[in-house]
């Protein structure tokens, strides 16, 4: 079956999101070969640009308003950083496609190269993240970690106007803005773990939709899509949601298995656990529940309350 119908394309209007939004456009016009338009959308996160996301609310405020776009009928595709993707599945949505993952580690970005540990004490380091807040903590607890919130090119604006020392960003945004000239350090993923699903879109179609659905799945990559269901089965399984200092990677390996890593970590940094198991690929959701199994059985679940009732 070939879709001759024209795909719409929902997408957050920052200039990550539509070059995210036009790299997929790009790909299924040149591999599923189908027409697309674009439909710029306007998110809660996008529109609060002050004080911590968690103000804004816990879950999708950058995905929901998509979101309801799709269910409308107003977009026939909705692309996420999945990393902004809640882990709850919405009645009637369904992921259709994940790309090939970006690199998914977090950078350093200072006015001057610097590496993490060049930082002088008391530095001010900006991130909105509670997973980088907690994980930059945990390496070094003489900083003072403030929020920041805005685009890339916002925060970076901030940063040269000297409000911060230093800022912790995704590698893949920058890469994809062409902005790679920018980083510091790439924070080693031993000791700083990614978001969950960091560095991957998410392509969200409406369930039933077999004609997009056929022509998404030119762009899916099958050893990201199994890496990211074990990330997002751990998350959903430790009930953590998206604003939660958990952190996860996983990585597929030469012989068909896949290798997951997770952290769960206090606010402050101070308390840290640690969990790991290889599976084969084709059971990467049954791994992340039990990696998410084995953080629960340290205390993870307080930690991840004790979080959610500081936010």
């Amino acid at each position: 079956m070939t879709t001759s119908k024209k795909i719409r394309i929902g997408t957050r209007a920052s200039a990550l999101a539509r070059w995210q939004a036009e790299w997929v456009a790009a790909e299924l016009k040149s591999r599923a070969g189908v027409e697309v338009e674009l439909v710029p959308i306007s998110t809660a996160g996008d529109r609060q640009q002050q004080g911590p996301i968690g103000s804004i609310g816990t879950q999708g405020v950058f995905t929901k308003e998509i979101q309801k776009a799709l269910l409308d009928d107003r977009v026939d595709v909705a692309v996420h950083s999945l990393k902004d993707l809640p882990t709850d599945q919405v009645e009637g949505l369904m992921l259709g496609a994940v790309p090939p993952r970006e690199s998914p580690g977090d950078a350093l970005v200072c006015r001057e190269k610097q590496t993490l540990d060049d930082l002088p004490v008391g530095a001010v380091v900006g991130t909105g993240s509670p997973r980088r807040r907690a994980q930059l903590l945990n390496l070094r607890p003489d900083l003072s970690v403030k929020d920041v919130r805005g685009n890339v090119d916002t925060r970076l604006r901030k940063l040269d106007d000297g409000e911060y020392d230093a800022l912790v960003l995704a590698k893949a945004g920058l890469v994809r803005l062409e902005l790679d000239d920018r980083i510091s350090y790439v924070l080693a993923s031993e000791q700083f773990l990614s978001a969950i699903g960091q560095g991957a879109l998410g392509i969200e179609i409406r369930e039933g939709d077999a004609e997009t659905l056929e022509a998404v799945a030119h762009l899916n990559d099958s050893a990201t899509f199994a890496a990211v269901a074990a990330e997002r089965a751990l998350l959903a399984h430790l009930r953590g949601g998206c604003l939660a200092p958990v952190a996860a990677l996983a990585e597929p390996n030469d012989d068909g298995t896949l290798h997951l890593r997770a952290v769960v970590l206090s606010n402050d940094g101070s308390q840290r656990l640690d969990a790991s198991q290889t599976a084969p690929t084709e059971d990467a959701v049954q791994l992340g529940r039990e990696v998410a199994e084995a953080l629960l059985a340290q205390g993870a679940a307080k930690l991840i309350a004790a979080a959610r009732d500081a936010g």
